[in-house]
């Protein structure tokens, strides 16, 4: 089975670049979509030429803003939206997919913002969604997948040193946030297999990021620890443009 998560920052904006051209090279069986910034019917406009896959949303009371999009040539027994915690729920961070042998959870974690004003609200919501990721794991294995907008290590992002602690994404209430998801048995993926690898899933438009590979890797599966031992591979899909993050792929045996 091939999943892929991507950031596509506004899918009405990036079906008019190569978007199904990418979908259909990548031909994965589930796709995880974060950021459409659209209401579901603008996304299921926007999408209504792809005809293999089942289509599952959730938008944003704000219009314009966040939002989760789950493409799945298996359809799911069950799609349900948000973690159940009303704080968090207007903003559609979250799908979770259930399929016979796992969770499929596709978030978009919120920003801290640029001035970190939003910095305590993300410690809150961390917390929240590790619960709620443990009370799935009660019943089948997780794979969590999607922006969690935070560079984990030195490792994951060009200029660590500049931005510790000043920059949202990688401070150390964030990196905390997400030392919580591995200390508690999640498994990163991609780290697991590229211990020593710098490689990144995001780059800003701005300074020509991307063509000097100035990014950060933002983008993330985590595995309950009893999958992990089933992938088979998980790559980086920089080749794939279209928008300000690339594709994450993870091949796995299901």
């Amino acid at each position: 089975m091939k999943i892929v998560t991507w950031n596509v920052n506004g899918i009405r904006a990036i079906v008019k670049k190569d978007f199904f051209d990418s979908i259909e090279q990548i031909n994965a069986d589930i796709v995880c979509l974060q950021e459409t910034k659209a209401q579901e019917e603008e996304v299921d406009k926007a999408l209504k030429s792809i005809e293999k896959y089942s289509i599952s949303n959730n938008a944003a009371e704000k219009k314009g803003y966040s939002g989760t999009t789950i493409l799945s040539k298996v359809k799911p027994e069950l799609v349900v939206a948000d973690m159940g915690v009303a704080e968090h729920d207007q903003e559609g961070r979250i799908l979770c997919a259930e399929y016979d042998k796992f969770y499929l959870i596709n978030v978009y974690v919120p920003n801290s913002g640029q001035q970190l004003g939003r910095l305590d609200y993300r410690k809150k919501w961390d917390a929240d969604f590790l619960n709620y990721i443990k009370e799935k794991e009660k019943s089948k294995p997780v794979i969590a997948c999607g922006d969690f907008n935070v560079a984990h290590k030195p490792i994951d992002l060009k200029n660590d040193k500049s931005n510790y602690d000043k920059t949202a994404g990688y401070t150390q209430v964030e990196i905390d946030g997400m030392d919580a998801f591995v200390n508690s048995g999640l498994v990163d993926a991609y780290r697991h297999f590229h211990p020593n690898t710098e490689a990144y899933t995001y780059w800003s438009y701005r300074l020509k990021a991307r063509e000097r590979n100035v990014g950060w890797r933002l983008d993330y599966f985590l595995l309950s620890s009893s999958l992990i031992d089933k992938v088979s591979r998980v790559e980086i899909l920089d080749d794939h443009f279209g928008s300000d993050h690339c594709p994450v792929l993870l091949e796995i045996d299901l």
